[in-house]
Formats: C-alpha cells, sequence, structure tokens
C-alpha cells in the first residue's frame, strides 16, 4: 500500500482495501489489519479508514465479526451481484441452469481432466461420502457436496466455466441446505457415477450420469 496524499481519503482508501482484495493479498476468509494497522498503512485518520471498511462491507466483500474481527467474504462486487441474483431466483430456473453447465462440464473433465484433477476428484468424493453417511453435521455435508460438484467443474479446465460456477455456489449450497440432509436420500450412487465416469474418461457417460443426477435431485424436491 502507498500513503494516501490527495483528496477524497474514503474513495481513495476503499480502493486500495479493494485493491488488496482483488491482487489475493487477502483472500477469501482471511482477517484483514485492525483499524489501527490500517491508519499506519494508509497514513489516514480512523475515522476515514472506517468509513472505507464499511463502504467495502456494504459493498458484500468484507463482514464484520463481532468480538473477532473484519473478514473478507467475496473477492468482487459482481461476484456478490451474481450471488444475490442467484439466491433470489425461481429454483426451476436455477436447476435448468446447472443442467445446461454442469452436464456440459463433466464431459469436458471426461475429456480434459488431468492427474491432478483425478486426486482431487478421488478426494472430494471420499469427503462426501464420507459426510453423507449417517449425517452428523449438515453443513459439513453440504460443503462437501459443494466441493465435489466444483471439482467436476473445474477439471474442465474451462475457467469461464468455473468463474461462473462460483458465482452460483452459494445459491447452490443454499438450495441443498434448504433439504433434510439427515433424513433425506444422499445420491451417494448418483454422484459415484459421475465421478467415475469423468475418471475413466468417458464424456458421453459422463454427461449422461450428470443429467441423471440432476434429474433425480430434482425428482426428490
Amino acid at each position: 500500500m502507498q500513503t494516501i496524499k490527495r483528496q477524497s481519503l474514503i474513495a481513495q482508501v476503499t480502493d486500495q482495501l479493494r485493491a488488496e482484495i482483488a491482487s489475493g493479498r487477502w483472500s477469501v476468509g482471511d482477517r484483514i489489519p485492525t483499524e489501527p494497522a490500517l491508519c499506519d498503512m494508509t497514513g489516514t485518520a480512523r475515522n476515514t479508514v472506517r468509513e472505507a471498511v464499511q463502504s467495502l462491507v456494504h459493498a458484500g466483500l468484507l463482514e464484520r465479526r463481532q468480538g473477532s474481527g473484519t473478514y473478507v467474504i467475496a473477492t468482487d462486487e459482481q461476484e456478490v451481484a451474481f450471488a444475490d441474483f442467484f439466491a433470489a431466483a425461481r429454483r426451476q430456473d436455477l436447476m435448468e441452469l446447472r443442467e445446461a453447465l454442469e452436464v456440459t462440464a463433466a464431459g469436458l473433465a471426461a475429456r480434459r481432466r488431468d492427474d491432478a484433477d483425478i486426486n482431487t476428484l478421488r478426494v472430494a468424493q471420499e469427503l462426501r461420502n464420507r459426510a453423507w453417511t449417517g449425517v452428523v453435521d449438515p453443513g459439513v455435508a453440504v460443503d462437501t457436496d459443494a466441493q465435489l460438484h466444483r471439482a467436476i467443474v473445474a477439471a474442465s479446465h474451462n475457467d469461464v466455466y468455473l468463474e461462473f460456477y462460483d458465482s452460483l455456489l452459494p445459491a447452490l449450497r443454499q438450495s441443498v441446505a434448504q433439504r433434510d440432509v439427515a433424513s433425506g436420500p444422499s445420491y451417494t450412487e448418483l454422484h459415484d457415477a459421475v465421478v467415475d465416469a469423468v475418471i475413466a474418461g468417458d464424456e458421453n457417460a459422463a454427461r449422461t450420469a450428470a443429467r441423471d443426477l440432476l434429474a433425480g435431485v430434482e425428482e426428490f424436491d
């Protein structure tokens, strides 16, 4: 960071804090420096820093946690806007979007997956299966489900797909969390079929398995 020397201090400090997040120096989940530390880093008064931080809280990039500090929860405003839009979308619209994205991504993943992807998929598959066997913690079950789906999309090696899917993930987590995770079906076999087809490099089978999985989830809902 550089010391602020010009006018419009709040806007300039806000831009600098945003730049720290966008650059990855402050990642999602990180606690940002305290207000006194930010004052030293920017050469501005505490009120200026507080207003700048609050601006990014309103933008959805930061979250204040009582007694703990302020944390990064998103990397840019567009991501937040997408998440809010998807969260408000009709469930049917969301499922149709998932089918268009995840079925194609599964086929691409089967064609393009590498050894690192295979290892990631196996780990994600194992974690999900464990979390969904006699569900003890619904939150963990939802998170492991989301991470497995994301790993499949990541294995497609299409950066645009993955960026868009990351914007969709909060809404997908919320959708899964609304179900009775503890007593409802686990869909373990359907998830395994997608992972196995991707790892086997069978593009047609991967697409079919992904479509069957989403159809199974939609039918239960």
